[in-house]
């Protein structure tokens, strides 16, 4: 089992910033990627970016160039900075952990970008 408690949501200004955070604890061994995806009111959720194990990392086209996921290895931590935010950046964002076949996810953390 992995757990995941994700930190760092809160209500911003349009192009102001965030960073979230996801720590990482439990059977963290073996992790094969990391990630965050979100979900809007009334849509599906997402994919927003992804670190897999190699440091290879993919991003959705409408966050790429303001949105950066890193990883910290030595605290178990996953970030997500997120600058030039927009209105439509408004969701639920959800922590991700994908090991052996099996998808572990955070309860979310709400960022509200104002216009």
């Amino acid at each position: 089992q992995v757990q995941l408690v994700e930190s760092g949501g809160g209500l911003v200004q349009a192009g102001g910033s965030l960073r979230l955070s996801c720590a990482a604890s439990g059977s963290i061994f073996s992790i094969n990627a990391m990630g965050w995806y979100r979900q809007a009111p009334g849509k599906q959720r997402e994919l927003v970016a992804t670190s897999r194990s190699s440091s290879s990392t993919n991003y959705a086209d409408s966050v790429k160039g303001r949105f950066t996921i890193s990883r910290d290895n030595a605290k178990n931590t996953v970030y997500l900075q997120m600058n030039n935010l927009k209105p439509e950046d408004t969701a639920v964002y959800y922590c991700n952990a994908f090991k052996h076949g099996i998808n572990y996810w955070g309860k979310g953390t709400l960022v509200t970008v104002s216009s």
